[in-house]
């Protein structure tokens, strides 16, 4: 049986956390590529004229990003992500439809 000194013990928990710790902030982080996504498919679906042919659809994806905005404003990081996500995809979908 190996005895381990309590500062080997040490040096893994140490360690421990700051993987830990680097994995949280990696979540939990500002959704900058998300919100640039999003801005940037909402302002592409606008272009394609989905107002006209894919109103809900845009209108869905505005409102989205609408709170998005407001959850990043307010720091709540993963909200304002799953919002910029969804945001995405709807705009996607919306100029899509006004593309057919």
């Amino acid at each position: 049986m190996m005895f381990r000194s309590p500062r080997s013990r040490l040096c893994r928990i140490f360690f421990a956390g700051l993987l830990f710790a680097g994995l949280l902030t990696a979540c939990a982080g500002v959704p900058v590529q998300e919100m640039s996504d999003a801005r940037q498919a909402v302002e592409a679906a606008r272009q394609a004229d989905a107002r006209i042919y894919a109103p809900e659809e845009l209108q869905a994806a505005e409102n989205l990003l609408q709170r998005a905005e407001e959850a990043l404003a307010e720091g709540y990081y993963r909200q304002a992500r799953e919002d910029a996500e969804a945001a995405h995809e709807r705009a996607v979908s919306a100029q899509s439809k006004s593309s057919q």
